[in-house]
Parts: C-alpha cells; sequence; structure tokens
C-alpha cells in the first residue's frame, strides 16, 4: 500500500528560486522501520537546509509501529513536500536497500539524497553532498566517516574496528570500482538518478552503497567527510544477520556470476560425460575396440556435444572475440590435448591401480576440468573488445546525437553533453600525444597562406603547418612543449591529436581545437553553430548576437535572473534549417561585473577572491592584448595555453549562477536581437542584413590561432564548400523570425530584451503567460542542479 502526503505550505522559503510548486531539484529518500520518535526533529533539520533549493522528501517505510502516522501528520505543516511510501507484508524486499531502490524510483527530482532517519546521518551535511557534486560535477558523492576531518563519532572500539575491517574488504574485493571511496559502507550519499541503472540492483540489506558502485560502472564519484552522530531516538536495526547479508552481497557481487558460469560449464561437463561414456561403452563393450581408440572416438562425440552447449548456455550472453569456426577448432583442439594429457593418467589408473576404465575416465576427466574452463573463459570465448584497450577515452561526449566525442583530455564546456558510455566509434577522437613538427614543414598551402597574410604577413615565426587533403598539422615550439594539433577526416570520422600541453590547459584544447572541428561538422551535418546566447519563453527561442566582448554574457544573466526565461546557451547556440533551437549550455566566463548583475550566485568565498585576478587576466583587455600577441610572430597559442594553465578562466555553469534558472532543451527561433555598444535606440533589421552581422560576429568568434590556418581545411571537407550550406541553414532557421539591432551608450540592454521577448509571446511586464508552449501544450522544461538535467514537465497555470 503506497499512501502520498504533501506539505501544505510548499511556497514557503522559496522566493529566492522563484520555484512555488514546480519540480523539486532534490528528492531525499528515507527509509524508515520504527522511526516514530525521530521524525519530527528530522523533518524540522531538514527544513533548515537550503531554503533557496526545491527539495522533496520521500519517506520509505517498513515500520510496525505509528511511523506512518507521524510522517503523515509532520507532512500537513511542513514547508517541504513530504511523500510516503509505506510497504507491508511481501512488498519489504531488499531490506533496508530494497527500500532506498523503491524511493529512488518515485523521486521526482534529478538528484536523489539517501539517508538515515534516526539524525546520525545529520542533515546539515547535505548542503557540502550538494555543493561536491555542483562543483566536481559529480555523478555520486558520498558522505564519508573515514575521509580526513570524519569520524565514527561514539563507536566503541569493536564497532569501529568492525566498520573499518568491513570498508577495507569491500576495496580489497573491488579495488576499480570503489578506488578513491573511503567508505562504501556508508548509508549517507546523494547520486545523480539518470547516472545510475536501478534494474540492475539487487539490494539486500543495508549497503545499497557498495551494490550501485560495483553494478554502476563509469561513474565520477567524489566525497566529504562527515561525523556519524548520536542517535536522536529509538533502537539501533544492527545486528548479526545484517552482518551475514553484507557478507553474503560481498560474495555475490565478486564471484556471483562467476560461481554461476563455472556452475552451468560444469553441468555441460556432466552431461558431456554421460554422453562419452555411452560412445566409449558402446565401442568397448558392444564393438569390442580398445578401450584407450574408444576413449579417443568418445571424446570427440562428447566434445562436439559439450560445444554446442558451451556456445548456447554457458557463453552465448557473450559478445565473442573469435568466429564460431575458429571457436570450434579451438575447442577440439583443447580437448584433445586434454585427452593426451590425461591419457597416461588413465593408463595409469586402470592398468596400474586395477581400477575400472569407466571409473579411470570419469577421475581423468574431473582432473582437467578447471584447466579446461580456465581456457574456455579466457581463451575461446573470450569477450570481444570493439576497440583496444588503450585506445578507451576516459572523457565521453553525445551532443543531441549529432556529434560524439571520446577525449583523452577533460573538455569541461562539453560537461553538460557527458555520458558515462565508453564510445567505440566517435565522430571526433581526441587523443593526447606527440604532434610531429617534421609533418609540418611542407610549405602552407594557398588558403592557409591566405589566411596567414590576413593575419599579419604570414604564419607565427615559430609555428609550422602542414596540410594535405585529409589531414592537417599546426605546430609551435619545440620537443613538443608547446601547442600542437594533427586533425585527420576520413569516413566521416575526425582523429585529433593534441599535444600534452593541451590536456593541461582544457579550456583551450577546447576551444582553440574542438570547437571549430565542431563547428564545421554540424555545418556537414545540417546544422549550425552560430555565435550567439538564446533564452526561451513559452516555447519561443530568441537570440542574442554581438561582437565578442560586448556584453552579451552580463545581458544574458541580468534578463534570466530577473525573468523565468529559460536559459539555453550563452556563447554558441545550436539552429536547424526548420527553425528549431537545441540547448547548448557551455559555462559562462563571467567578471567581478558580470557576477554583480545576479542576485543570488552560489560562488564560495574562495571563487569570489579568486575572481578578482581571473577576470583581469580574461577580461576584455586582456583578450585584447593576446589578439594582439596573435598577429606577431610570437607563438600565441602556446603562451595562451600557458596563461590559461597557470590561471583557469572564471567559467561556471548558469545555475550556479542563477540557482532557480531552467534550460530548456528545445525551442523554435522567434526572434534575433543584436547588441551594439554606442548609439541609443532599436533598429528594425531586414533578414539578409541581421544574417550578414550573425555571421561576421561567429567569424569574430574565431579569431584566435589556429583557426586562421585550419579554418580552409575544416570548411572545405571532401571537395565541398561549407560555408554556403552553413549560411542557407542560418537563414532558413532565422525565416521570418524579426531581428532586432539594440544600441545603447548604458548597457542596458536587458531590459529591452525583455521587452522584445514579452511582446513576441504574448506576455505580461513579469513574464508570465499562459503556461502553455508555442501549440498550446504544457511546456518541457529542465531544471538543473548539477550534472545532468532530468526533463520535468509543467502543466499549465
Amino acid at each position: 500500500m503506497a499512501t502520498e502526503v504533501d506539505g501544505q505550505e510548499r511556497n514557503r522559503t522559496r522566493s529566492a528560486l522563484g520555484q512555488g510548486t514546480e519540480s523539486p531539484a532534490i528528492t531525499i529518500v528515507i527509509p524508515t522501520r520504527n522511526e516514530e520518535g525521530n521524525i519530527d526533529e528530522l523533518v524540522a533539520r531538514v527544513e533548515q537546509v537550503m531554503p533557496e533549493i526545491a527539495m522533496e522528501l520521500v519517506f520509505v517505510d517498513d515500520s510496525d509501529d505509528r511511523t506512518p502516522q507521524a510522517i503523515e501528520r509532520v507532512a500537513r505543516s511542513s514547508a517541504l513536500p513530504i511523500r510516503l511510501l509505506h510497504r507491508s507484508g511481501d512488498d519489504r524486499t531488499g531490506g533496508l536497500g530494497g527500500a532506498v531502490v523503491a524511493g529512488m524510483r518515485v523521486a521526482r527530482a534529478p538528484w536523489v539524497c539517501v539517508m538515515d532517519a534516526d539524525l546520525q546521518h545529520p542533515p546539515e551535511v547535505i548542503e557540502s553532498l550538494t555543493a561536491e557534486a555542483l562543483d566536481g560535477r559529480r555523478d555520486l558523492v558520498v558522505a564519508s566517516r573515514f575521509r580526513e576531518n570524519g569520524s565514527v563519532g561514539s563507536f566503541g572500539a569493536l564497532r569501529r574496528g568492525a566498520s573499518r575491517v568491513s570498508s577495507t574488504a569491500a576495496g580489497v574485493f573491488f579495488r576499480g570500482s570503489l578506488r578513491g571511496v573511503t567508505d562504501p559502507m556508508s548509508g549517507f550519499f546523494m547520486v545523480r538518478r539518470e547516472a545510475i541503472d536501478l534494474d540492475a540492483l539487487e539490494p539486500n540489506g543495508f549497503k545499497i552503497l557498495l551494490e550501485i558502485l560495483v553494478r554502476n560502472s563509469g561513474l565520477r564519484v567524489g566525497e566529504v567527510p562527515f561525523t556519524f552522530a548520536e542517535r536522536y531516538a529509538g533502537e539501533s536495526k544492527a545486528s548479526m544477520r545484517e552482518g551475514i547479508n553484507y557478507l553474503s552481497q560481498l560474495w555475490r557481487l565478486r564471484l556471483g556470476a562467476f560461481t554461476a558460469r563455472v556452475g552451468r560449464f560444469g553441468l555441460v561437463g556432466i552431461t558431456g560425460l554421460v554422453v562419452n561414456t555411452a560412445i566409449l561403452a558402446a565401442l568397448a563393450e558392444l564393438a569390442g575396440v580398445n578401450y584407450l581408440l574408444a576413449a579417443v572416438v568418445a571424446t570427440q562425440g562428447s566434445t562436439l556435444w559439450n560445444f554446442c552447449l558451451t556456445e548456447l548456455w554457458v557463453f552465448g550472453d557473450r559478445h565473442h572475440a573469435r568466429p564460431g569456426a575458429r571457436r570450434v577448432a579451438m575447442f577440439f583442439v583443447v580437448n584433445n590435448v586434454a585427452l593426451a594429457l590425461r591419457a597416461p593418467l588413465l593408463v595409469g589408473l586402470t592398468a596400474g591401480i586395477g581400477i575400472h576404465y569407466a571409473v579411470s575416465n570419469v577421475l581423468s576427466l574431473v582432473a582437467v576440468f578447471l584447466v579446461r574452463f580456465t581456457v574456455a573463459d579466457m581463451w575461446i570465448w573470450g569477450q570481444a573488445k570493439d576497440v583496444a584497450a588503450g585506445d578507451l577515452a576516459r572523457h565521453n561526449y553525445d551532443i543531441h546525437g549529432l556529434i560524439s566525442v571520446a577525449s583523452d583530455g577533460r573538455l569541461p564546456e562539453l560537461e553538460r553533453f557527458r555520458i558515462a558510455e565508453q564510445l567505440t566509434a566517435p565522430t571526433i577522437r581526441v587523443r593526447i600525444g606527440s604532434v610531429s613538427r617534421k609533418a609540418a614543414r611542407m610549405p602552407l598551402g594557398s588558403a592557409a597562406a591566405a589566411a596567414a597574410k590576413k593575419n599579419g604577413g604570414g604564419p607565427a615565426l615559430d609555428a609550422s603547418v602542414a596540410a594535405a587533403a585529409s589531414r592537417i598539422t599546426y605546430v609551435e615550439g619545440r620537443a613538443g612543449l608547446g601547442f600542437g594539433a594533427d586533425i585527420e577526416i576520413a569516413d566521416g570520422h575526425i582523429a585529433v591529436t593534441a599535444s600534452p600541453l593541451l590536456k593541461r590547459s582544457p579550456h583551450v584544447l577546447y576551444t582553440n581545437v574542438v570547437e571549430p572541428i565542431l563547428r564545421w561538422t554540424f555545418a556537414e551535418r545540417g546544422y549550425a553553430l552560430v555565435h550567439a546566447a538564446c533564452m526561451a519563453h513559452e516555447g519561443k527561442a530568441f537570440l542574442i548576437t554581438a561582437r565578442t566582448d560586448t556584453g552579451k554574457t552580463t545581458t544574458c544573466l541580468k534578463t534570466l535572473d530577473a525573468k523565468p526565461y529559460a536559459f539555453m546557451s550563452d556563447d554558441l547556440t545550436l539552429l536547424s534549417p526548420d527553425g528549431r533551437v537545441l540547448t547548448y549550455p557551455k559555462p559562462l566566463t563571467i567578471s567581478r561585473h558580470t557576477l554583480q548583475a545576479v542576485k543570488t550566485p552560489l560562488l564560495s568565498m574562495r571563487q569570489r577572491l579568486t575572481l578578482f585576478y581571473q577576470s583581469r587576466l580574461h577580461s576584455r583587455s586582456g583578450r585584447r592584448f593576446a589578439m594582439l600577441i596573435a598577429k606577431t610572430h610570437m607563438p600565441a597559442a602556446t603562451i595562451n595555453a600557458l596563461v590559461q594553465l597557470l590561471v583557469p578562466p572564471p567559467k561556471y555553469q548558469v545555475d550556479k549562477l542563477i540557482p532557480h534558472v531552467e534550460i530548456a532543451p528545445e525551442a523554435k527561433v522567434a526572434g534575433l536581437m543584436i547588441i551594439q555598444r554606442g548609439g541609443v535606440g532599436n533598429v528594425e533589421l531586414e533578414p539578409a542584413e541581421a544574417l550578414d552581422i550573425l555571421l561576421a560576429n561567429c567569424e569574430d568568434a574565431y579569431g584566435f590561432p589556429p583557426y586562421a590556418e585550419i579554418e580552409h581545411f575544416l570548411h572545405s571537407r571532401n571537395g565541398s564548400d561549407l560555408r554556403a550550406g552553413e549560411r542557407a541553414i542560418i537563414a532558413a532557421a532565422l525565416d521570418g523570425a524579426p531581428a532586432t539591432l539594440l544600441r545603447s551608450e548604458t548597457m542596458d540592454w536587458h531590459r529591452r530584451v525583455a521587452t522584445i521577448v514579452d511582446s513576441l509571446t504574448g506576455t505580461n511586464g513579469n513574464g508570465h503567460g499562459n503556461g502553455n508552449g508555442a501549440n498550446g501544450h504544457p511546456r518541457a522544461a529542465i531544471r538543473v542542479v548539477g550534472g545532468q538535467p532530468a526533463v520535468a514537465t509543467e502543466t499549465a497555470d
């Protein structure tokens, strides 16, 4: 039986976020069993944690006392939405772990925090878990008792030792899955719901975190320390039975699948033994064949029998590394080699000891069983690897299913598109390695030479460029210490080798190498990546473009902070020729001035202090100086990489700056606004003029080396010029959308942007309309609290 109870005062403490009755950002799942005395205090303390963040509580209750009634009572007066899932009888499967999984299944938020009800998990730690999830871009964050500054509290010596031994044992059994996790036994953690496969979990007992970590590989895991507190009320549920469940869980997780496969292989071997013995007896007893020759023939018959069953049942779930004919041949070879090895044993047992040949045959088969299984498991039916292990990328991204990127180096600008899956055939593969200067010593191609002339009369003195039909190489510096990139295009896939310096300067790796490739690869696939911010309201998208460093980011943030518009992008917007805009939420580069544009950023004190010198170096004047260097004979790209290595740019995801922001996954183009410093008033533009300005702004965004040298190679691949295609895509996407030039001396664009958006969406001065999208349907939006967003559907007002 499931009972749902919602708090009556949901609007309280939401003014800072403007979240009202919107979907929660965090679901707190609390399994309970006879915790009646803890409910009031627990809810009261949770209500004080991050009141600006929309949260819900889901109690999954297996109690036999009045705990459900206590939850229902406190829900009537709580500021938080509270839901109760009461399990009774046969529904109480999996113990505490099963209750947690049941709670995760009904969670409405993209993030789920799991904690106990007895207040030994202090609710105040939720804020630290959330901060680590946001700042560290984690999939799962563990509250650890064993991390520095953490503590097991008042545990006695025996319980303290047992806890430490349990964690150590898990670490030994699962060294790879638990790398970097100091407290895999913790019941206090936060996880991104979409990052785990709930159907793969087999909960049984207290240790659900261990189950999640082992059965979901590739999770980005972080930890925060906490002190295990005293139980507030009630009795502990720890028991000898839970200890036995834990040992059983370790065995099941570590050896369960292996044991099952060995068992199936053994059963096949037993049936083969029957077949072997039957053939042997028929030949030796009925046909009078010598028992050694009969054993040889019997082995061939039972081998064929065993192969068929092993292929279909034991290893039928594998993607095999070898073709079927080869597996058959290998299996016969192994079995006959095994026969040769056991022949002396068979003779010794039969002729030497006097054991009946049938019994000797069984004993010799058993003796080689484990060796045969090992050879079959690791060699004959070895698991196929789609790519060499050394070629697997650590960072994998999928951009709307259009382009996939696998990179040895982190690409923070693509963090919202990060996936846990391992890409084996990505569109773009970025490797880190040596970029040969020898390959770059041929003369510049005509297009590269023209670009170099435009940028100052020739390439940088310490830069070399080589271009061929399918490959281009750009190198600065000596001995692989500087900026270097080799780009090769073949069969629709792009292989990039970037110098080691770029792995340590990930923003330069993305902006100067990957992003130009993305631009023209999108154009090749019928999309345009344009230099514009984008906001959405009522299903309609509004682009804002400007020259670099005009004030586009500040305008965007001020508008979003004041209006209930959804965010889609700040720097680059992805357009489809049918007028659709797909979200491209890169982190925003901010300054102290930009930060003042929003009321409630979630930056820490350290981040605010470092912003002082970050913004000075990466400000408008700093970028102008960098562009000046680019026109000299100095290795500008290398200098840029070193600067950003030493002082990373102040880049933050939009929800870090505006906590209540929504990210719209898709919208329809409804207008284009061009902001310009100088002049007064708004000017309506003709479509052709607006298109020319937008394209000029796109080129302005790609002015830093090595773009001038690689541009022609990228947009003229396969003998075609993608520039015309890109222009056509943008023109089609903007067709029918009004374009407005907003001129200002005081940079008050955000007020005029809001006025235009409200007028084109038919909303009032507060930005509120009928609550429906462009087609009158409930609008879809994304509530984000870090990590990958989850889609939530809002109903009409």
